[in-house]
């Protein structure tokens, strides 16, 4: 493993983060809100039908969540693009406590709200969204000598 593997893994994280946003982004519309309303009844296990999308603030919430999240994945695949080179530290450190604050709130709100599914599915995407991140660029020196 290397910087250039972490530079790789930062366009996985953010082809996950973002990948969630055109989901939620056809959420909006009936004609294609199945995805977004099959994707929030697997995230509440189990799958049950119960989540529509019936319902005008939930269309609007699904806006905002599928702008704020690709806009997200969006920007972490700009820091490993422009920024890693200059400060490989700052980006992955960055990266991991944005992710990391995700999963903590959002794991907690999906307990308060009654879907603690949801955090155990947050668990998954924390491992395949944060991979080697996790590892410190001075591990690699240590690596190499």
């Amino acid at each position: 493993m290397s910087q250039k593997f972490h530079k790789f893994w930062l366009k996985i994280t953010a082809l996950v983060v973002g990948s969630f946003g055109p989901v939620f982004f056809l959420g909006t519309m009936a004609a294609t809100a199945e995805p977004a309303r099959l994707t929030l009844d697997l995230l509440s296990f189990p799958i049950d039908g119960a989540t529509t999308y019936a319902s005008a603030d939930t269309k609007f919430l699904s806006a905002l969540t599928g702008g704020f999240l690709l806009g997200w994945g969006v920007m972490i695949f700009c820091l490993q693009q422009w920024v890693y080179d200059l400060t490989p530290e700052g980006v992955r450190k960055s990266v991991l406590v944005g992710v990391l604050s995700w999963f903590l709130l959002d794991s907690a709100g999906s307990i308060a709200s009654g879907n603690a599914s949801n955090a155990v599915f947050n668990v998954l995407v924390l491992l395949i969204a944060v991979g080697p991140l996790w590892l410190l660029d001075s591990f690699y020196a240590f690596e190499k000598s």
